[in-house]
């Protein structure tokens, strides 16, 4: 079984009691719903590295952003017809959204890379969703 490992940044904005949150294109969460972000390019900071993913992801640039947590998992797929784990780490960080109305304001189709699209979900909407594990945490919806 081949294994690797990943770590990513990803950032959980709330306005407006609305969560912000991507659909995975590809990879072991395909067409689960995520927080906005992913892989630090070599030699980028993890704080630049979620700046770049959000907007690549969502349209928005966060205007504030503090680390909240870290988590891993690791994660079996099947990759090519072969099966696999992921050690999935991620650096969590609660993000602050500076436009008057980031609602309106976010990149609805896919961004060509690892999202279908952003949209915004209330806590009601997100309990019924298929999430990965870093947005179930960063939401509290977590059973650990």
């Amino acid at each position: 079984m081949n294994t690797h490992t990943h770590v990513g940044v990803y950032g959980l904005a709330i306005w407006e009691q609305s969560y912000l949150l991507i659909q995975k294109a590809r990879g072991p969460y395909y067409g689960k719903w995520d927080l906005p972000g992913g892989r630090m390019e070599f030699g980028e900071t993890p704080e630049n590295a979620l700046i770049r993913e959000f907007e690549e992801e969502t349209g928005i640039i966060p205007m504030q952003f503090s680390i909240r947590s870290s988590q891993s998992v690791v994660v079996k797929w099947e990759y090519q017809g072969e099966p696999e784990e992921v050690h999935h780490i991620g650096i969590l960080y609660n993000v602050v959204i500076g436009q008057s109305n980031p609602l309106e304001h976010i990149r609805r189709g896919p961004d060509g890379e690892d999202s279908l699209g952003a949209a915004w979900f209330t806590l009601e909407q997100v309990k019924d969703m298929q999430l990965t594990p870093f947005a179930k945490y960063m939401m509290n919806l977590s059973k650990e």
